[in-house]
């Protein structure tokens, strides 16, 4: 299916299929280290309530409510939901979970004291992007943590394949979740899309693939910039 820049949040319905098959979840059962060494962190500021967005099979929303953390997590795919309801009734722990896109959350103002995003906003073009970190700046509360991963410009994709929108590039002849829009920035690009949250830590980091660049960001948002502001 050939995608326009106005089609711009359409990766879940890849992933959907992924997470229908063994291998597919398997690839993506391991909790990131980067995310269980913020786990200190969290305790040190009092965190009591997360969300991981778009949380795939559910390995990050298990593990923070294994935690202590009371945990919600939503997904666009509801294969991906099915199986973190699976992997939290194994695992003995309570999430809290729904259906539904990133740029619409189910969830009141300031509602959230720490928010993970690992792998999932950047699937879509700018303004899906800004629209995803305007909710969540909403359901965070004032001076909450926002955790993310966004593409670097020194992302092997980087502009291969058409660019449909500024950063915004679909390869419509990939076999995998690139025939949907994927948004690549450098710092300066990381910084203004997250704007009013102040950055406390980026890293341009390596992924398991080679030249598989994502910033790997902690953002803290202001007394002004939440849902109640």
């Amino acid at each position: 299916m050939k995608h326009t820049p106005t089609d711009s949040t359409t990766a879940h319905r890849h992933w959907d299929e992924v997470w229908k098959t063994s291998g597919g979840r398997a690839d993506w059962s391991t909790v990131d280290p980067w995310v269980a060494g913020t786990v200190d962190l969290l305790r040190e500021r009092r965190v009591r309530r997360v969300l991981d967005l778009a949380c795939g099979v559910g390995r990050h929303a298990v593990f923070l409510a294994r935690s202590g953390f009371d945990t919600w997590a939503v997904d666009a795919s509801a294969t991906a939901v099915e199986h973190t309801r699976a992997a939290a009734g194994e695992a003995g722990v309570d999430v809290d979970l729904r259906v539904g896109p990133m740029d619409r959350l189910p969830y009141e103002d300031d509602h959230f004291d720490y928010v993970l995003a690992y792998n999932a906003i950047y699937h879509g073009d700018r303004e899906a992007v800004r629209a995803t970190v305007r909710e969540i700046h909403r359901v965070l509360k004032p001076g909450g943590l926002y955790q993310v991963t966004m593409l670097s410009h020194r992302n092997h994709h980087f502009g291969k394949g058409v660019e449909v929108g500024e950063g915004t590039f679909v390869q419509p002849d990939a076999t995998d979740d690139k025939v949907h829009p994927h948004h690549y920035c450098d710092a300066a690009g990381l910084i203004s899309l997250h704007h009013p949250a102040a950055l406390l830590m980026a890293h341009d980091h390596e992924h398991a693939a080679a030249g598989s660049f994502h910033w790997h960001c902690l953002f803290e948002l202001s007394g002004e910039a939440g849902g109640s502001a």
